[in-house]
């Protein structure tokens, strides 16, 4: 979250600056402007949603950004922790994964797939609360 406050600061210095050097109208326009644009981008990039929907009797799907996955297709689950996600994301990455990263999320959750309709070996998704991702989705086995 670092990013906010740095948009903040240099929203500030640039209002600063423009008082200082009596700024004309169309650069307190790009004051006013770009600070905005950056703040919408940042939403938009932070945006993505894992959410789980059960449907009570053992069924249910995982949605983790726009992909939606069903639970019949998961084989089993496994939290992947903060000391273990470098390499999950770097030379362990299957290339066919789907990934949903955040980087200033240390914990992710593994799910592995047993769909041999889809090319996809696994999911690896970033979540706060890694245990109960894992809890909430069928067959779960911890690592």
């Amino acid at each position: 979250m670092w990013w906010w406050l740095l948009l903040i600061a240099i929203t500030v210095v640039a209002v600063v600056l423009a008082v200082t050097i009596g700024a004309r109208w169309w650069m307190w326009i790009l004051i006013v402007v770009l600070p905005a644009l950056f703040a919408w981008l940042f939403v938009t990039v932070s945006r993505e949603k894992v959410e789980v929907e059960s449907d009570g009797q053992g069924g249910g799907t995982l949605y983790a950004g726009r992909a939606r996955l069903p639970f019949d297709a998961i084989s089993r689950t496994a939290v992947v922790p903060a000391s273990a996600k470098q390499a999950a994301m770097g030379r362990q990455l299957d290339p066919e994964a789907f990934v949903v990263h955040r980087g200033y999320i240390p914990t992710m959750v593994i799910v592995v797939l047993d769909d041999p309709l889809d090319p996809t070996p696994y999911w690896l998704i970033s979540t706060r609360d890694p245990e109960g991702l894992a809890a909430a989705l069928p067959d779960n086995h911890y690592c």
